[in-house]
């Protein structure tokens, strides 16, 4: 027995997070961006910022690199190839069902 199709196959559960989503929507259009923008570009608290990347990180979609230590450390994302893949057929699934 095979399932119909839906509208809803493209979509991610992954990315269905606001957060997570959001967190692509600008890893997408970047190289890389580090914690401290994406904290405050989000309005979110570090440890839900932490929380929502490491989700990302273990589906593959970005990679996570830490340089220096205490006060001078820096925490770098970057999409990677699967992840960008991810968000633009999950964006595409929503533009289709929003009729954009």
């Amino acid at each position: 027995m095979t399932s119909a199709s839906s509208a809803l196959d493209g979509l991610d559960p992954i990315l269905n997070a606001p957060k997570r989503l959001a967190i692509m929507a600008v890893l997408a259009s970047s190289t890389t961006t580090d914690f401290a923008f994406l904290r405050e570009h989000l309005g979110v608290s570090d440890s839900d910022l932490s929380k929502q990347a490491a989700a990302l990180e273990a589906a593959g979609y970005l990679t996570i690199t830490k340089t220096g230590r205490g006060r001078g450390s820096v925490t770098a994302y970057r999409a990677t190839r699967a992840g960008r893949r991810a968000y633009q057929q999950h964006r595409a699934t929503l533009r289709g069902l929003l009729g954009d």
